[in-house]
Parts: C-alpha cells; sequence; structure tokens
C-alpha cells in the first residue's frame, strides 16, 4: 500500500458492506443500507461512518486510499429483474432466433418437462433484424455484406427508440470485417446509442454463446454506465487519486470505461472475490485449497480454489441466459438466515428457497414476520444470544420464533418443538452440503482436499455442521466474516481476460508457431493496458490456458498451459495435461484419440500491493478473560440440552484455544463450535477450526 487506506466497498440487494484498511494492517467493518436508486447514497452513509470513527473529514480519508474498490450488484439485479435497456439484435440471414432455440437446450431437470416456460427473451423477435451477407470458416468473404439492410434495421431502430444494439454475424472470430461496418454504420446513424459486437464481447467459436453474450451485455451497460458515471464523480468531488476500479465476475479489478463497455463482466461482481479473500486468509496456514462459503439473509454463495487457482467457468446458463465470458464459479442456492420453513403439498418439510427478506424479516425480528426461518431455529436452539440486538435496531425475540416453529412446523408435525427446530438446522444444512458437492464433486474436485472458509454473518452458526457433512478436517473463520467480499476487493489484481478461437488438430508438426504467435499479441494488449493504468513491467502477470477436446467430442476441457514458449517440445506436455483434466472430470481418457484445439485465452494480471493481515497480540490464557457463562444448546435431535460456554471473540488474543461444544460472539458474526471441533485463534485474526477427536 502506498497510501494510508484502501477501501473496499460491496454494493449488496440489503446491505453495502465498506472496509477500511490501514498500513498497519488495521481492519475496520461497516454497514450501509443499500440504496439501489442511487448507490452514492449507500456509499455516502458508510463513508460518514468511516468519518465519526477516524474523527477525519470523508475527503480526507477518500484522498488517503490508494485504491477505492467497488462491488456492485448493478448488472445482476437489472438481469434478475429484467430491467435492462431496450435492445436491437443485427444477425446474419436466417439467424434470427438461435438465442430463442437455444440449440435445444432445456435447463437440467426440465428437459422433458413441456409446461416448463421459455426462458425469458432479452430481444423481443420484431427487434431482431437479419442481413445478408457471409463470412466463411477460413476468414473468406462468400457474400458481401447487405448494407441497405442494416441502415434499414437502423432505422427500424430508431422508431422503435432502441437504446442499445447487439452486433453477432456468423464467423466474425475468423473474420470481423462485416461486424465492424455495421458497429461504424450503427455509430454513425445512431449517435448516443450504446453498440457492441461479438467479435468484441466474445470471440470465440460457438454462435449461439457470443450471439447471447453479446445481447445480455447489449442489455446491462447502459444501466451499468449510468452507475459507473454517478460513482466515478462522486468519489471525485471527494478528492480521489486515482480511478475508482470496479471487481469483475473474473475475479479482477478494472476502470469504469472498461466496465461500462462491458457490463456482461460485472454480473457476478459481489461473490466472485470471495475466492481471492480465502486463499489470502489461508495462505499463513500454508493451505492453497480453498471452498469459500457465504451465508446471507437470502442466499448461501459458494466458491472454490484449487492449488492457488481460483475456479472459472465459462459458457454457462446464468438466470437462463447463456453466457461464454469467463467468471467465478459461484453457486448460489436460496439458503439463508432468513430461508423459510414450511410443509410442503406432501407434508414434509421444505426449507428456502423463499426468503422473509429484511421486511418483514424472520418471526423473531419482530417486524411483522410470522413465518418460521432458519434464523427463528437458531435462535431456539440457543445459537443466538435471547434478546440480542441485530444491526443496532433489532432486538431478538425468543417467544415470536417458538410461536413460528410451534404452529406451522412442530404441531402439524406432531413433534417438539425442539425436534422442529433441530429439523430446520438440518435440512438447510444438507441443502448447503449439497450445493457444495456441485461446485466440488461434479467438477472433478474432493471436497476432503479443501478447507472450508467462513464468510457472511450467518455461516458461523453452521460451518461446523457442513463440515462434518462433506468430511472436511479444516475451517478458517476470519474476524470480519460478514464483510468477506469486501476485504477480497482491497486484495484483488487489476485483470484483463482475452479470449479468441483457433480450430487445430494437436498432432505433430502442428503450427505451435502460429498458436504462440497469437498468444504474444493478446498478451502485448494487456502489456499496454496495465501500463497505462502505471504497472510496471515487473508487476505483470501472465496465465494461458486453451479449451481442447478429443475430434468429435461436442464440449471442451480447460487446461492452463506453461508459461514457456510454445513449440514442438511442449506439445507432450499440452496434451498429458488434457488426458489428465478429462480424466478427473469425466473419470475417463483416451490418450490414443487425437485431440483438437478450439479456443485461447490469455489473463493479463496487474499485480497490486497486499495490505498486511492484523498481528494480534499473543495471550492463551485471554480465554478466561473472554468467558462470558453458559447457555443452553441442541446439537442433535435427542432434545438433550447442552450448556454450552459462550466467549466474546474482543476480548480473545492470538494462542487462545477453544473446545467445543462453545459459542464464539464476533461482533457480526457467531460461530458455533460443535462437540468434537475446537478453535485456535492465529495472530492473522483468523480462527482456526479442526476436529480434536471422534465424537
Amino acid at each position: 500500500m502506498k497510501n494510508q487506506f484502501r477501501l473496499g466497498v460491496d454494493a449488496g440487494g440489503t446491505f453495502t458492506d465498506f472496509v477500511l484498511v490501514e498500513q498497519d494492517g488495521t481492519i475496520r467493518l461497516f454497514k450501509s443500507p443499500s440504496t439501489p436508486e442511487d448507490g452514492t447514497r449507500a456509499i455516502a452513509a458508510g463513508l460518514a461512518q468511516m468519518s465519526e470513527a477516524l474523527d477525519r473529514s470523508v475527503s480526507d480519508i477518500v484522498s488517503n486510499c490508494d485504491l477505492c474498490i467497488n462491488g456492485t450488484t448493478v448488472a445482476l439485479n437489472a438481469l434478475i429483474e429484467l430491467k435492462g435497456v431496450k435492445v436491437g439484435l443485427i444477425c446474419s440471414a436466417g439467424h434470427e432466433d438461435s438465442i430463442e432455440i437455444r440449440l435445444g437446450h432445456k435447463e437440467e431437470g426440465y428437459r422433458y418437462d413441456a409446461s416448463y416456460p421459455s426462458a425469458p427473451q432479452l430481444v423481443p423477435r420484431h427487434l431482431r433484424r437479419p442481413v445478408a451477407g457471409r463470412i466463411l470458416a477460413d476468414g473468406s468473404e462468400y457474400a458481401p455484406l447487405d448494407e441497405e439492410a442494416v441502415l434499414a434495421a437502423i432505422d427500424y431502430f430508431r422508431e422503435q427508440k432502441v437504446e442499445s444494439v447487439a452486433i453477432s454475424l456468423l464467423w466474425s472470430v475468423s473474420n470481423a470485417a462485416h461486424e465492424q461496418r455495421v458497429k461504424a454504420l450503427v455509430e454513425q446513424h445512431l449517435p448516443g446509442v450504446f453498440v457492441c459486437s461479438g467479435s468484441e464481447v466474445y470471440p470465440q467459436i460457438r454462435e449461439y454463446t457470443r450471439t447471447s453474450t453479446t445481447v445480455v451485455n447489449a442489455y446491462l451497460s447502459p444501466v451499468m454506465g449510468r452507475y459507473v458515471n454517478r460513482i466515478d464523480e462522486y468519489f471525485r468531488s471527494l478528492g480521489a487519486r486515482s480511478p475508482v476500479r470496479y471487481y469483475q465476475s473474473n475475479g479482477g479489478l478494472a476502470i469504469g470505461n472498461v466496465m461500462k463497455e462491458r457490463a456482461v463482466n460485472a454480473i457476478n461482481s459481489g461473490p466472485a472475490s470471495a475466492p481471492q479473500a480465502g486463499l489470502y486468509l489461508a495462505g499463513p496456514f500454508g493451505i492453497d485449497n480453498v471452498i469459500t462459503v457465504d451465508m446471507g439473509g437470502t442466499s448461501f454463495d459458494i466458491t472454490l480454489a484449487k492449488g492457488g487457482q481460483t475456479n472459472l467457468n465459462r459458457d454457462i446458463d446464468f438466470l437462463r441466459q447463456r453466457i461464454g465470458v469467463p467468471m467465478i464459479h459461484v453457486e448460489t442456492l436460496g439458503a439463508g438466515g432468513g430461508s423459510i420453513a414450511r410443509l410442503n403439498d406432501f407434508g414434509m418439510l421444505e426449507v428456502g428457497p423463499h426468503s422473509a427478506g429484511a421486511n418483514p424479516g424472520p418471526a423473531c425480528y419482530g417486524k411483522g414476520g410470522d413465518q418460521p426461518t432458519v434464523t427463528d431455529a437458531n435462535l431456539l436452539l440457543g445459537y443466538l444470544k435471547p434478546d440480542a440486538v441485530l444491526g443496532g435496531s433489532i432486538r431478538l425475540d425468543l417467544p415470536r420464533a417458538q410461536q413460528a416453529i410451534a404452529s406451522q412446523v412442530a404441531e402439524p408435525l406432531g413433534i417438539s418443538i425442539e425436534r422442529a427446530a433441530y429439523g430446520i438446522s438440518t435440512l438447510v444444512n444438507l441443502n448447503m452440503a449439497n450445493g457444495i458437492r456441485r461446485i466440488s464433486i461434479e467438477q472433478g474436485y474432493d471436497p476432503r482436499d479443501f478447507a472450508l472458509i467462513c464468510a457472511g454473518g450467518a455461516t458461523g452458526m453452521h460451518i461446523t455442521a457442513l463440515a462434518e457433512e462433506l468430511g472436511a478436517q479444516q475451517v478458517l473463520v476470519p474476524k470480519f466474516a460478514s464483510c468477506l467480499c469486501a476485504f477480497g476487493q482491497v486484495i484483488s489484481d487489476v485483470k484483463y481476460n482475452y479470449l479468441a478461437s483457433m480450430p487445430m488438430r494437436l498432432l505433430p508438426g502442428c503450427a505451435l508457431e502460429e498458436l504462440e504467435a497469437r498468444f504474444a499479441e493478446m498478451e502485448a494488449r494487456g502489456r499496454h493496458n496495465l501500463m497505462l493504468d502505471g504497472f510496471e513491467p515487473e508487476q505483470i502477470h501472465i496465465r494461458r490456458s486453451v479449451e481442447m477436446r478429443y475430434v468429435g467430442q461436442i464440449h471442451e476441457c480447460t487446461v492452463e498451459l506453461p508459461g514457456t514458449p510454445l513449440q514442438e517440445g511442449t506439445l507432450a506436455t499440452v496434451l498429458a495435461a488434457f488426458h489428465q483434466r478429462h480424466e478427473a472430470l469425466f473419470t475417463y481418457a483416451e490418450p490414443q484419440n487425437p485431440v483438437e484445439l478450439v479456443n485461447l485465452e490469455c489473463t493479463v494480471s496487474g499485480l497490486v500491493s497486499k495490505p498486511q493481515l492484523p498481528s494480534l497480540p499473543h495471550n492463551p490464557d485471554a480465554v478466561e478473560d473472554a468467558h462470558d457463562g453458559f447457555r443452553p444448546m441442541l446439537f442433535d435431535d435427542s432434545a438433550r440440552w447442552v450448556e454450552t460456554p459462550v466467549y466474546a471473540g474482543e476480548r480473545l488474543a492470538a494462542g487462545c484455544r477453544i473446545v467445543g461444544p462453545a459459542v464464539i460472539e464476533e461482533a457480526t458474526t457467531t460461530v458455533v463450535l460443535r462437540p468434537g471441533w475446537q478453535a485456535s485463534l492465529h495472530e492473522s485474526g483468523t480462527y482456526h477450526l479442526t476436529r480434536w477427536h471422534a465424537v
């Protein structure tokens, strides 16, 4: 860090989280209610809290930040709520309906369900305008572009008051000349209208994926642009010395001008920073395989990093829209503290995905909610302190929680209220564990080889139960778990992803020099952009990867390439890496079969200096001072209450060891240690949870 502070702002749907890191490693947490209509209002409220806490003016704090970083759900919420702009699509004649046909694909679980509704279309049929002209796979022009059809489409878009135009023509990845000409005509005749092309947004093979990605980008970019303009102007007015950085779905930072053009890269902006934070926190423990789990009020987000590298997805369906650009793989479930427990039509207990949200919230909030939730169950089980005050204004009401669970779960099932509460807790744990399996086992990873990283205010009450269900042996819980994603932003690097297509059979004598030249061209662009951002050559890091498949297959595997130049001697290494990855994903490999390369990706990162983690004083005897009495708790369905010791986290020091069953209460999170678990507080401010004997 060059200056005194670094600021991370994670604008969520309900709360905006702030992490202010000082040069000496001090980490300060702040929260304010989100204001989706104008994000600067929530930021102003958070900055006001910082000003009061530090007794310094807001402008003084901001002007002394070397980086101000913003993660936002603006693009995500616009896609969820279908509140993007009016988009027109110019496409190759005969391909107007590819985004609606969707390759004949239906989501898993609905493939044979004729009643399952069609995916929402971001571009209605009348705004998909075909143009003649054809580029072939080898890049040659088969038929010239029909510019009259392009002009006719532009006239229609003007009449329809289109706000954004997406362009996607066949084989533009081999020759972008037609798309470039269409874009020039649109910019000339529709000034002020946003325009983007497939060869720019997603320059890789797969016409449907490229078209859909380009449409999503056109749908969201004007919305994102307005947000970025407001945030940038606000921070400039406060004296920010460097441009605001925005968090991308690929796990890196970018300046506002990039985000205004590529809003599709901001869809997972918030939770995408979690694996970076998880890896950083795990560093002092020598751990580089982490699964980060974040349980908030409404959702449960899961991310994975293996061998120190985050897990990226490409060519996926997100909110029923196909998106090709690299995104941190985030598995999201409707499993949060506000998830509602109910009996379904068969009389069986279900938890989620519907949530009580913040208003009216769980029954125990006393704000009018009368449906039992996970938070109500945790309160009844003793994990939460009765009469505790959340967020400075919400006092938990145990009788209301008991009444909701009794009337809507326990009495209809004919069981005790304690068993009903434990059933709610167990069921949400199983739902979350299954989500973790989807991001690990189904992707070829064994969760037993990973440490769980606890994020979010509610996760700590479930984390040891999740670890037991998955067989995980280690859990890390930072003191600032509830703002982990905002912390992940302040330690992340600036990152640019470059994509290309280069179909090639990987046989002896293949044109690896052409492949090397293509990578070198992408890397040069990345270096140039990062040096414009102020990075020195030694701060620039490059990663290469390719998508490969056996000849005749439909889907590809992503394979990391060595950092050495590609030449004849490296071919065997690349093929061996592909066979190994294919076996990890699909349990088999076919080394005797020919392999082909399809797509390329180059990631060019500008390495940002990392703030130091705090260094807590060492005092194992502080455990006694931190002991805050006992509270009866339930850890199984036997109705045997256990008098469980409670510890105040703020009074613990490095070296303190707590043996479960126990509860550690931090300012913004509560950690439940089930029987058989122990927690040791590391000097970095992270609790290291391990099993100490079999239960």
